[in-house]
């Protein structure tokens, strides 16, 4: 086996690192995930996931992990509603006995990450471990993380995300802007603090579309809202408007600016007593990009091949990283390390290339000037 007597580093906690550890430890690998979350009950922030089959699905299958990721799924939460810019309802899912979604079954990504951790062995991920560097030695890696603390790994392997640090040590392929930014806002305790569009979603989802312009949310179980609003923008758009996102006054300001056409409805989002902000301009990596293939190092999920949220399809691309990658490194199909990072870098590739560009394809639909129609066509099908 090529991870005989081999020590495996998986920088990034997220779902990818985290399914390729159990993945590995199934197979009896000396595997250490270092996160740099302070410890497992940090708030997990970012939308539901919808797990698809043949990717995020499989991935749990293989984990031996679909029963609990079933357990803590929520049917609801594929429940969707398609409105203007008016909050005019234009398609309604809850109207429906079947739910168009229920084939990618949803949900929230701590339940998710807490049913990867629990199936990881006692100390495992080793927490607060935010990676700055690393320099070869001997036929690995020495890493070194920003609480002075420092490992030896024969192996790493990039999880770390669409800014990954681990990354440049393999390529030094720059990001592309998509031209769309977007603002995530996160609302604790939705019910109370935007009472209307909480119980507008009637535990499901929201896709408004409206002026080249486009907000989502979705209710999540823990009674949270997650929320986005994308444009179109200069790429810098955001540094250079001189707004500081923990002031919401300044964000309403900017909400009220440049989503002028759209009706007061929304503004609950951004008035109420307990919202965050986070600006996130839109990247991806070109379709065509390659590296060097090493024989230990290796990189998956978003700091392979990140890519826009408009297709649902960045966890699930990840998750079947770390199954391939997994297969790859613990079977024996190869005679050494560098041929089997190789195949995997070779597919993982043309997947995320594939992926990207379905992405952007939608992204392109979803800020157009007909955007409601063709969303409305898509779903009514």
């Amino acid at each position: 086996m090529l991870l005989e007597n081999k020590k495996v580093a998986i920088v990034g906690g997220g779902m990818a690192g985290l399914t390729l550890a159990r993945l590995l430890q199934m197979k009896n690998t000396d595997v250490k995930v270092y996160e740099r979350d302070m410890n497992r009950d940090v708030r997990v922030q970012g939308s539901t996931l919808d797990l698809h089959e043949g990717s995020g699905l499989e991935a749990m299958k293989r984990a031996s992990l679909i029963d609990e990721f079933y357990a803590y799924h929520r049917p609801i939460a594929s429940k969707m509603r398609i409105v203007d810019q008016a909050l005019q309802i234009k398609f309604d899912d809850h109207n429906s006995g079947k739910t168009i979604s229920e084939d990618r079954p949803e949900i929230d990504r701590s339940p998710l990450r807490d049913i990867l951790l629990n199936a990881l062995k006692p100390d495992t991920v080793v927490w607060d471990s935010h990676f700055q560097s690393m320099e070869k030695q001997s036929k690995g890696w020495l890493l070194h993380f920003k609480n002075g603390t420092g490992i030896y790994a024969d192996l790493v392997i990039a999880a770390d995300g669409a800014k990954s640090k681990v990354r440049p040590f393999l390529s030094a392929e720059k990001p592309v802007y998509s031209g769309i930014t977007l603002i995530e806002g996160n609302i604790y305790d939705a019910e109370k603090n935007a009472p209307t569009l909480f119980e507008f979603t009637k535990g499901g989802k929201v896709m408004a579309f409206g002026n080249e312009q486009f907000i989502g949310y979705g209710t999540k179980g823990d009674g949270s809202i997650m929320f986005v609003a994308s444009c179109k923008a200069p790429e810098n758009s955001v540094t250079q408007s001189g707004i500081d996102f923990k002031n919401k006054a300044q964000v309403f300001a900017w909400f009220k600016e440049t989503y002028a056409s759209w009706s007061e409805e929304w503004h609950e989002f951004f008035t109420n007593d307990d919202v965050h902000f986070i600006p996130r301009p839109q990247y991806y990596f070109p379709l065509n990009q390659t590296w060097e293939t090493q024989d230990n190092l290796t990189m998956i999920g978003d700091a392979a091949h990140c890519m826009p949220p408009f297709a649902g399809e960045g966890a699930n691309v990840a998750m079947q990283d770390a199954f391939e990658l997994a297969e790859c490194l613990a079977g024996t199909k190869f005679r050494d390390m560098k041929t089997a990072i190789s195949h995997f870098e070779k597919q993982m590739i043309k997947r995320g290339a594939e992926a990207t560009q379905d992405t952007l394809e939608n992204s392109e639909i979803m800020h157009s000037k007909t955007a409601l129609e063709q969303m409305l066509a898509f779903f009514s099908h």
